[in-house]
């Protein structure tokens, strides 16, 4: 059967499947449901499907015609967050409906007959940005040459019924520490040493960070807690700035004049500062314009010309883009849906049109068979 015609006679079952796995909901590194149900309904169609002991990614293929690997990807864990007034694993990233679209293309193309092998690489821990790297460790890109994803859209980014073959997202990473001073009474502030006044440099330092020809960059404080009553210098200040950059090139310089600056003002105050900052940020996308004409050609197919997004920039990051920035030969991009998205991906009462499962699978679909008959190299 054509696989595009599979979708549509099967839209039912589509949303069945996004229900079933929207009820499941569980959080990072511990999507056991999730993955078991995936792994049945892989398992079910006859295809090669691989667990791990270590965690519940799940890597399902069909077998091509040569070992060449084009492969798609999907993120499995909800977020942690207060909905109406009680603390639970709640969907509102669409990672259950990103899950339904992956497993449904591999539903529609596991009779085919592919070229390339065909991967679905179904993936823990994307809201703390570790599944990535984890999968990797496994082998999910052995022989990888192609990976697509797909990601909703709120309607302001891209509009329902529209789609986009690429999202740009930014790098970012979090600079934590704690500013160590000398205790004192307020009334002899001489005899201490004020990690609030440390912290108050600390930030106008930063404040003043300029980089060039790196594209566009923020660093800002977001948290800062010092002291606990009002007649007392404290000991410590604890701090927390977030740092974003659309480029990996801004997010290294970036990090590296941040580093530099926390250790001047340690000097220049006198204190200790005890600091991370990780040079394991979280990737900025990077454009591959073959995978980018594939993913084109495919919603060009599927919603018409006339409803292609050339492409969408988002402040957000992704941990997808671990995938190219381990793998700088690999051609990659991510869909950005246009769903009808409202309020907004993170929001606790994040919800969209159901409809758009249906067409996003399509787009899937035909993009993986538009990518098998690529040469990729």
């Amino acid at each position: 059967m054509d696989p595009i015609k599979f979708i549509e006679d099967k839209r039912q079952e589509v949303l069945k499947i996004y229900q079933e796995l929207h009820a499941l909901a569980e959080p990072s590194w511990k999507e056991e449901k999730t993955s078991r149900y995936l792994f049945e309904k892989l398992i079910d169609s006859g295809m090669k499907v691989k667990t791990f002991p270590g965690h519940y990614g799940i890597i399902a293929e069909i077998a091509g015609e040569r070992p060449e690997v084009i492969a798609l990807r999907a993120d499995m864990d909800a977020l942690i967050q207060e909905v109406n007034g009680q603390v639970q694993a709640n969907h509102s990233c669409g990672h259950d409906a990103h899950s339904t679209m992956v497993l449904m293309t591999a539903l529609a193309l596991s009779k085919t007959k592919p070229k390339h092998t065909i991967r679905f690489l179904f993936q823990p821990a994307e809201e703390v940005a570790g599944g990535a790297l984890k999968m990797m460790e496994d082998g999910a890109l052995t022989n990888v040459n192609f990976l697509g994803g797909v990601h909703l859209r709120p309607s302001f980014e891209i509009p329902y019924g529209k789609a986009a073959p690429i999202i740009l997202h930014g790098s970012t990473t979090t600079l934590k520490g704690v500013i160590h001073g000398v205790q004192a009474h307020a009334a002899r502030p001489e005899e201490g040493n004020n990690p609030i006044e440390a912290a108050s440099l600390l930030i106008q330092a930063i404040k003043q960070i300029r980089l060039s020809n790196v594209g566009r960059y923020s660093i800002k404080i977001t948290e800062l807690h010092g002291g606990t009553v009002s007649n007392a210098i404290p000991e410590t200040a604890r701090f927390t700035f977030d740092l974003r950059s659309e480029t990996n090139e801004g997010m290294k310089a970036l990090i590296a004049k941040t580093d530099h600056i926390v250790r001047q003002i340690a000097q220049l105050t006198e204190t200790k500062i005890d600091f991370s900052l990780d040079d394991e940020f979280s990737p900025a996308a990077v454009e591959h314009p073959q995978a980018v004409e594939s993913a084109e050609c495919a919603i060009s197919a599927i919603l018409g010309k006339e409803n292609v997004v050339p492409i969408c920039v988002s402040p957000g990051a992704e941990d997808f883009h671990f995938y190219t920035l381990k793998n700088p030969s690999l051609s990659a991009t991510m869909i950005g849906l246009g769903c009808g998205l409202a309020p907004g991906l993170h929001h606790p009462n994040m919800s969209f049109d159901l409809e758009a499962l249906i067409y996003g699978t399509k787009i899937l679909t035909k993009m993986m068979l538009e990518a098998d008959q690529r040469n990729w190299v």
